[in-house]
């Protein structure tokens, strides 16, 4: 891994469970791609002020935050901008493969309410 000067090499902001490492490892295969990473980031919007975005990303940007979490495939890196950081940081990342529901979910400890669909916080 090289690492630029945006970057800090294992700054933890957020945990990926293995369940969520291994789902984001083959995701990744399936795009055939090397070059790409998960971006997890806080933006405005939802009925509660802010909103989770999770994205594969190729690019790095100033002050960006990069951790590399193992996989029985390969490593898995994630990483999250410094506008995101304060509002992510501790935050675990999961991967729920149930029959009510799928998809990834996001533990934060610093959020102090969510909405009742569960899409935004504050």
């Amino acid at each position: 891994m090289t690492v630029s000067d945006t970057e800090q090499a294992g700054t933890t902001t957020v945990t990926l469970t293995e369940v969520a490492a291994q789902k984001v490892k083959a995701l990744l295969d399936q795009e055939g791609r090397d070059d790409l990473r998960l971006r997890v980031a806080v933006q405005p919007g939802g009925c509660s002020g802010l909103r989770y975005q999770l994205f594969f990303d190729e690019r790095s940007l100033d002050g960006d935050l990069l951790s590399e979490f193992p996989t029985e495939a390969g490593n898995v890196e994630v990483v999250v901008d410094r506008m995101s950081a304060p509002y992510l940081t501790g935050a675990t990342i999961d991967f729920a493969d149930r029959i009510d529901a799928q998809g990834f979910t996001i533990d934060n400890p610093n959020a102090q309410g969510s909405c009742a669909c569960g899409d935004s916080f504050h």
